[in-house]
């Protein structure tokens, strides 16, 4: 049976009589193979100790240590207390620690914010490099998870941060939403412990041998992209309930830590290197308020099409210009069939004729209106137009010929205009020449790609990536697939806008009579 199989059926069997705690359950386990600890917020009775006491039935001979802490709890309670013979014949000060927290492989504290400062610091350690000083001795932990819960948030200024910074997972915990699955478990009567088959426990000899492989699982320069980009939304992330930016926090240490998780699901689910469908639980890492969970959330579901939506606006940004290049080649084409004598001036930046000598030599006019310029003579009256910075190109001077074509706020300079030949341009009646181009008029040139075919492979990945993020990982809640599910429709519908643009390239094209130019 391959690992991914085998977690499956762990996860379905520590999940009977459970109603809606899957996604607990399952990254709670996930948490305990990557060497992390989770802490479950939520009021009481939504059964958060539950969790803890079906995670210990997923490893061999696991022992377990379970404690409500109170503002009254001390050191002894939870390590265990001092034993009175070792003080008394050999002198040393050290506890009985034998069913307490440190000989426990699965650890669930409730109320741990009402922990003392004392239990505090001693959880520090054992949380995050599972040792316990114990005397004059350090003892390796044999400490798989730590579940802590709470239903409230660690108090501001109480020297709370560090413990809170510890718990890699924060998951919070509702009562049961569905109504058909309150039914049932109103109507359920089996209070039984569970059974879980041997063949699926996990031994101390499999614990210690995927550790060590999950280390070896391999990030992509994609996946750290990935969480380069969240790292830098997360400085400025903008909250639902407020119009203010908040700058999210998050220790050198948790992006660590993260990367341990993402490890540790990407060997779960049978591959050797973390990929896309390793990220969706990857917001239940990086909140610290309430309220930035939602925000969180949606973005780090969202941040997975980016890569997807950047090309399609390439591509859309690419298709636009084409139609734009072939809609003044049409015009430039027409208005030179159509006046006398025949123009040989040289075509800059696609859509302007160079008016040299002009200002500082760096004036241009737009092709279209300076062929349709009439000659200076008696029965033409001259062309209005205006002068004005060109706004994308400082130092550059641009000549439209109707009063609304400079931008807005733009200084603006009226002159009249003259065409004489198509060798000089007369601006308020002094006569500037046009640059001539020696070796024959160069139109602007449409791409020889093939966005058909772009699209269509675009349209293709999408489905993968959709497909892969709703089934290639066991720890994705059906609330995150259908949240999946809902941002690559979205997706889509800008990919068929794009087609839409796509096809008025093609009309184009075929209406101009330069269908040879694209591959359809």
């Amino acid at each position: 049976m391959d690992i991914r199989n085998r977690i499956q059926q762990l996860l379905t069997a520590i999940n009977q009589g459970v109603y809606e705690k899957d996604t607990e359950l399952g990254l709670s386990l996930l948490a305990a193979l990557a060497g992390e600890s989770v802490l479950l917020l939520g009021p009481p009775g939504v059964a958060k100790s539950m969790v803890a006491r079906r995670l210990k039935a997923a490893f061999k001979g696991a022992k377990a240590f379970e404690y409500l802490m109170s503002r009254f709890s001390t050191p002894d309670e939870i390590f265990g207390p001092i034993s009175i013979n070792r003080l008394k014949e050999f002198d040393k000060y050290e506890r009985a620690i034998e069913g307490y927290l440190p000989t426990a492989s699965v650890v669930f504290l409730d109320e741990i914010w009402k922990a003392g400062p004392a239990i505090q610091n001693s959880l520090l350690t054992a949380i995050n490099e599972k040792i316990y000083r114990n005397g004059d001795r350090e003892i390796k932990l044999p400490l798989k998870l730590l579940i802590a819960a709470s239903n409230e948030l660690p108090a501001h200024g109480e020297g709370l941060e560090a413990l809170w910074d510890r718990f890699l997972l924060r998951i919070i915990c509702t009562c049961v939403k569905d109504e058909a699955t309150f039914y049932n478990m109103l109507l359920d009567d089996n209070d039984k412990e569970i059974s879980i088959p041997a063949d699926l426990q996990i031994s101390e000899e499999e614990y210690a041998d995927w550790r060590r492989k999950i280390n070896q699982v391999s990030l992509s320069t994609e996946i750290l992209h990935y969480i380069t980009n969240i790292r830098h939304q997360l400085k400025r992330l903008p909250l639902d309930d407020e119009d203010t930016i908040r700058n999210v926090y998050i220790s050198d240490r948790r992006w660590k830590n993260i990367v341990q998780l993402l490890k540790a699901s990407a060997f779960i689910n049978g591959r050797t290197a973390v990929n896309s469908a390793d990220l969706p639980p990857l917001y239940h890492c990086l909140w610290n308020e309430i309220d930035e969970c939602e925000p969180i959330h949606q973005l780090v579901l969202r941040e997975l099409f980016t890569s997807c939506l950047e090309k399609m606006e390439e591509i859309t940004e690419a298709i636009k210009s084409d139609i734009r290049i072939s809609r003044v080649r049409q015009a430039l084409e027409d208005f030179k069939n159509n006046c006398s004598p025949k123009n040989d001036l040289e075509i800059t930046d696609y859509f302007y004729y160079h008016v040299a000598e002009h200002d500082t030599g760096h004036t241009y006019i737009f092709a279209v209106d300076y062929l349709a310029l009439k000659e200076q003579k008696r029965e033409n009256a001259p062309r209005q137009a205006v002068i004005y910075p060109d706004p994308l190109n400082p130092g550059r001077s641009i000549i439209r010929c109707y009063p609304g074509g400079a931008p807005s706020g733009a200084v603006q300079q009226r002159v009249n205009l003259y065409r004489e030949g198509t060798e000089y341009l007369l601006i308020d009646g002094v006569r500037y020449p046009m640059t001539q181009n020696n070796k024959g008029e160069k139109l602007p040139q449409i791409t020889s790609r093939n966005y058909r075919d772009e699209l269509n492979r675009l349209f293709q990945y999408l489905l993968t990536l959709t497909n892969s993020l709703c089934t290639d990982n066991l720890f994705v809640s059906p609330a995150d697939k259908e949240l999946i599910t809902r941002y690559s429709d979205e997706v889509l519908k800008k990919l068929r806008n794009v087609e839409i643009e796509e096809e008025k390239l093609q009309f184009n094209l075929r209406q101009y009579g330069r269908a040879e130019q694209k591959e359809v």
